[in-house]
């Protein structure tokens, strides 16, 4: 039930970038933006002295700015590792992987599981394939088009 709204042209790195960036900063209260009418990807990090005064006053509070889902808001830590588990382990790995994610620490228990498995490079390759896929679901959800190569102006 998607109303015809134009869709606005956004960079695709930086669309990648900003995700990454809201994803890895989750304890620094990273943030970033898009804006619906020019495609412009605004990031703020109290860390890195991204300061206020380069974002545009109304980005809080106008439904103009959307913010850049986390890889959490994508759902993609726990309901990813187990369905690459069911996938690409034994079903007594799958149990322990399921396990895990009960506690905390489970992404780095869970990555040392896959190394021994050497799985390792094949996880990587699943996660980065499904991000992308569900990065670009959420685009196409909000009207944006991501651009490979940065779009003419």
């Amino acid at each position: 039930a998607m109303t015809s709204t134009k869709s606005v042209a956004v960079d695709a790195r930086e669309l990648r970038d900003a995700f990454e960036f809201v994803s890895a900063g989750d304890a620094f209260e990273c943030s970033a933006w898009i804006c619906l009418d020019t495609g412009k990807v605004y990031l703020r990090s109290p860390e890195v002295g991204l300061g206020d005064e380069d974002l545009p006053a109304d980005i809080d509070s106008s439904d103009r700015y959307l913010a850049v889902p986390t890889q959490h808001d994508l759902d993609l830590s726990r309901p990813l590792a187990l369905a690459f588990a069911a996938e690409e382990l034994l079903p007594d790995d799958y149990e322990t992987v399921a396990g895990l994610f009960r506690r905390r620490g489970a992404y780095s228990r869970f990555k040392d599981l896959l190394q021994a498995r050497g799985l390792l490079a094949k996880w990587y390759e699943f996660e980065n394939r499904s991000t992308a896929e569900a990065l670009l679901a959420w685009c196409a959800e909000h009207g944006i088009q991501p651009v490979e190569g940065s779009p003419e102006s």
